[in-house]
């Protein structure tokens, strides 16, 4: 089992506290492992805890909040000194978020949930819970995290980061078949169940367009004209509530565009990037085809895992792949396969001069030569994925 240090280091602090700590992310991207480390460390000294998966069978009785509390309230009988509760895909729990905050007034608990709904778990949050919580991101596998199992960076190129694989031996068969099988999990329960789809072929074509066009820049617009010229009529309204479900469900993540000289979020154009570049597998004949977007796809997915504000930048017409925000923090990024060409290298390095900032500025690339210049920083991508601190 990878041990996932870098979100134990971010929640260690808030052990013990009264705050909830919700951990929200992808499906099977790690969140129950995750929790499992986290009751490992917080019960090793034999203190009492609940823990709940509610995708489980075992936990189908306890549907709605009213079987919860009745569980809870039972377990908790004579029992003194903190108890840990641990619940796993709590949003299949209906009225979740009000037994949630009663247990964290009425009881001397320490409490962590789980979530694979953005939308459902902010909204409810927000509305019961607001102040009381800290929210914390989980991603598949990084590379880093990918290494511990002594894999390559061309495995992790080539399959990407979710957690399962390791347990395959990443034999590309068995990988093809559960990264398949994650896709339609996701498709049915995290997006068309929750969201009462009725075409879900609609919703199939429109995701394999995402994915076919990741990372490239597209309006919804854009699509309704290319559904248009398959026969497939579809309104603009219908794209944007179905990419909004998708981003809900953590499969796609949208990236602003940012005019760096107004410095102001641009409102047309996003581009969209998955959350693992290896769900693209089952869905593309040649997934390293595109291999200079998919090396984008690794840093975006990376920078946000590290807790970054992403937007793609603008400027004279130029495009720069990556802005990072973080608190006071800025770092622009671009990303290409291979610097051959001295006109490669002129068109990577060369757009970071019309910026009239100091601020770092990375060329990230395959190459194992070092092109820096200029106080352009150039690493080879998995230096960079490695390096601690940008």
């Amino acid at each position: 089992m990878i041990t996932r240090e870098k979100y134990l280091k971010k929640i260690r602090p808030f052990y013990n506290t009264d705050l909830i700590k919700v951990i929200s992310g992808f499906r099977r991207s790690g969140k129950s492992v995750l929790l499992e480390q986290i009751k490992d460390e917080l019960v090793s000294n034999g203190s009492l805890y609940i823990m709940l998966n509610f995708e489980s069978h075992l936990n189908f009785s306890l549907q709605n909040s009213r079987d919860l509390d009745s569980y809870v309230a039972d377990f908790m009988k004579n029992t003194s000194g903190t108890i840990y509760m641990f619940f796993d895909e709590i949003q299949n729990v209906e009225g979740w978020e009000k037994s949630i905050n009663s247990y964290r007034v009425t009881y001397d608990c320490d409490i962590y949930i789980t979530g694979s709904n953005s939308k459902l778990l902010s909204s409810e949050l927000a509305t019961h819970i607001a102040g009381r919580y800290v929210l914390f991101n989980v991603f598949p596998l990084s590379f880093s995290e990918f290494k511990q199992s002594g894999q390559s960076f061309e495995q992790y190129l080539h399959f990407g980061g979710m957690p399962f694989l390791s347990r395959l031996n990443y034999s590309r068969e068995t990988c093809l078949t559960y990264l398949n099988d994650v896709y339609n999990s996701v498709i049915l329960k995290d997006i068309v169940a929750r969201n009462r789809i009725r075409d879900v072929d609609l919703l199939s074509r429109l995701i394999n367009y995402v994915i076919q066009n990741n990372g490239k820049s597209f309006s919804a617009r854009s699509i309704e004209k290319y559904f248009k010229s398959v026969n497939r009529k579809v309104s603009v309204e219908t794209i944007l509530n179905y990419l909004s479900h998708c981003a809900d469900a953590y499969l796609f993540y949208p990236i602003k565009n940012n005019d760096i000289k107004r410095k102001e979020l641009l409102t047309s154009g996003e581009k969209y990037y998955i959350v693992d570049h290896g769900l693209r597998l089952p869905l593309v004949a040649n997934p390293l085809e595109d291999i200079g977007l998919i090396l984008e796809n690794i840093v975006l997915i990376e920078a946000l895992s590290r807790g970054y504000s992403v937007s793609v930048g603008n400027i004279d017409g130029r495009e720069i792949d990556f802005i990072l925000s973080r608190a006071k923090e800025v770092i622009y990024v671009q990303v290409s396969y291979l610097l051959a060409s001295s006109e490669t290298i002129n068109r990577e390095f060369g757009v970071f001069g019309l910026i009239p900032d100091n601020y770092k500025k990375y060329v990230v690339s395959m190459d194992t030569l070092d092109f820096s210049r200029d106080g352009i920083i150039h690493k080879n991508i998995e230096q960079f994925l490695e390096t601690e601190n940008w």
